[in-house]
């Protein structure tokens, strides 16, 4: 395996942005062929982005996820994208440059180039919903130097995204995302008003009583797909809070293990059997 953290700078061009110090980064878990083997085997790959409100990224939705998906035969990568106090479009851009660099490296890392599959829990399900969404917008490509082909994912997997920013809005991740622009371009950023045919198919996963993120947010977005014919999975699970991961005792962090859910690890052997179809 190759299992290394690569740091890139990504330019705002002419957003008008400025970044702070951190570099974004992106976490490897490129695996190996086996020995036995006697031609060299091209993966799909799967992009993780960790939830956290666009204020952290979760340790418990990066790692943990990484491994359920390395031992289905993928190779993972976990992009470490730009929080708070860096805003708009910042993570965009490090998300869009993260797929940029793996189809760029796709022949030397064995990745299959048309089947990259974004994973983006909470805020991170918004992130990896902005790019699924948003990645034929020429200002994206161009701020990069590539070409919108570059930076197409081919799937998305949304677990318990934030996706509205209207009534069922989760206020703080749009409010970190935006800053001070907030109230001027949360509804540019308000998912389910901009899928349109050129949206990848998508999975998406939620609990009916999760008290941060409402299930809405999942089902405007899955509404969205079926008007533009957009292939779409969804399935919600009747009883779960906000952030489960696993759902097990690997990402438990409740004292009393609310969040370990038989029903909701069921996640895991259904995106296997979605993944299948790419």
């Amino acid at each position: 395996m190759i299992h290394e953290k690569i740091f890139f700078d990504v330019p705002y061009g002419e957003s008008g942005c400025k970044r702070s110090q951190e570099k974004a980064s992106m976490v490897t878990y490129i695996l190996d062929d086996y020995t036995q083997h006697t031609i060299v085997r091209y993966r799909p790959a799967i992009v993780i982005c960790p939830g956290g409100g666009y204020e952290y990224r979760s340790e418990r939705e990066a790692e943990a996820i990484a491994l359920q998906f390395t031992a289905m035969g993928y190779h993972v990568f976990i992009v470490q994208y730009s929080v708070k106090p860096d805003v708009y479009p910042a993570p965009q851009l490090d998300l869009a440059k993260a797929v940029s660099i793996i189809r760029e490296h796709a022949q030397e890392w064995h990745v299959e180039k048309d089947k990259i599959v974004l994973c983006g829990f909470s805020a991170g399900g918004h992130l990896a919903g902005s790019l699924g969404t948003l990645w034929k917008e020429p200002w994206l490509s161009a701020a990069l130097s590539v070409q919108p082909e570059d930076i197409q994912p081919n799937g998305l997997i949304l677990c318990y995204p934030v996706i509205s920013s209207g009534i069922y809005a989760h206020k703080g991740s749009f409010q970190a995302l935006l800053g001070e622009k907030a109230e001027e371009n949360k509804e540019f950023l308000s998912l389910e008003k901009r899928v349109t045919k050129d949206t990848p198919r998508t999975f998406i996963w939620h609990t009916l009583t999760d008290g941060a993120v409402p299930v809405q947010n999942s089902i405007l977005f899955m509404e969205a797909c079926i008007e533009s014919q957009v292939p779409v999975e969804f399935h919600m699970f009747p009883e779960g809070g906000h952030g489960l991961a696993l759902a097990n005792e690997e990402t438990s962090i409740l004292e009393g293990r609310e969040d370990i859910l038989t029903a909701c690890q069921m996640w895991i052997p259904l995106v296997r059997n979605w993944l299948k179809e790419l």
